[in-house]
């Protein structure tokens, strides 16, 4: 699917998928009579893949729909699926049949599909022109272009219920893409890797969406201009320097934190510390004591060097 009005269009009442997946929307429409959103949902994520779309499905809130399997766990180790389990979101996102229709039977609320920006074979950039902030965000899209020497393309333009729309682009390059909120121009938001959209035909609390009527076919090459423009890298704003006394004043009372824990709360404690350490800008000044002092507690070096390892790549 790449949001063409194409015949096999999923936003088009008229579609007509594959007969297999025709097949199958068939027998579970029949099988569960009240679920028709969510048949829906799935079929046009069934779609959407046979395009080369990574797909994984939604729920009313725009949200990823299937529950992540650490949502118990404490502390939280950041994970993208490495456990082998589903619920993980974006990175859930896949073309193969089979998983899709597990995705969505582990999530029967779904009523609709998110597409991963920023994968083969299409690499879909999102260009979100917003009107929820009162802003004319296609006027300063298109001042954006005049500036900058490009043509907005005809391009897939998928309709918001906001009123707002989603053009889809593609990128001819190897350059990543982040995801940003206003920072080409107030309301125009991008969806790059590690982002999504929401699919056309997806039902949502807000409305749904849809392809905007004469959207082209497929989704345009990003003009040169703007490519730069989204590639380049996200300007940050320099750390303060450190307080050398101040800090030390504050490890070692994170290190008597750590030691005082009790059988139980050890490996929270010592997470919960790493993390402090690792905001700070002293992570790895910290971290081997950090280590040391939980060791104290109990826990093996190798589990407590394996959730201070988890504190610094959750806080990257």
């Amino acid at each position: 699917m790449d949001g063409s009005a194409s015949a096999h269009d999923p936003a088009r009442p008229d579609a007509h998928p594959h007969p297999e997946t025709r097949a199958h929307a068939h027998t579970d429409a029949q099988a569960h009579p009240h679920t028709d959103a969510h048949t829906q949902a799935r079929t046009n994520a069934l779609i959407a893949a046979a395009r080369g779309l990574p797909v994984f499905p939604l729920s009313r809130a725009k949200q990823p729909a299937v529950p992540s399997p650490h949502r118990s766990e404490w502390p939280r180790i950041p994970c993208r699926g490495e456990c082998g389990l589903i619920g993980h979101g974006v990175h859930d996102a896949t073309t193969d049949p089979d998983a899709i229709r597990t995705l969505f039977a582990a999530a029967p609320w779904a009523t609709g599909y998110g597409i991963a920006c920023c994968r083969p074979p299409l690499l879909v950039i999102g260009i979100d022109l917003d009107v929820k902030t009162g802003n004319d965000s296609l006027a300063a899209f298109q001042t954006l272009a005049d500036d900058h020497g490009f043509r907005v393309p005809a391009t897939v333009t998928v309709l918001t219920p906001s009123g707002g729309r989603h053009l889809w682009l593609t990128n001819p390059s190897t350059a990543r893409v982040p995801n940003s909120a206003s920072r080409l121009a107030p309301g125009i938001d991008v969806r790059g890797t590690g982002g999504y959209l929401v699919g056309p035909g997806s039902l949502t609390l807000a409305g749904s969406y849809r392809l905007a009527p004469g959207s082209a076919q497929h989704p345009a090459p990003a003009p040169a201009p703007l490519l730069a423009l989204l590639t380049e890298p996200l300007s940050r704003p320099d750390p303060p320097p450190p307080v050398t006394g101040a800090w030390d004043n504050r490890a070692d009372a994170l290190i008597r934190f750590v030691k005082d824990s009790r059988p139980g709360e050890r490996n929270a404690r010592l997470f919960w510390a790493a993390c402090r350490a690792y905001e700070s800008g002293h992570g790895e000044d910290t971290a081997q004591a950090l280590i040391a002092a939980a060791v104290t507690t109990g826990l093996t070096p190798r589990e407590a060097t394996a959730t201070v390892t988890s504190a610094a790549r959750y806080h990257r």
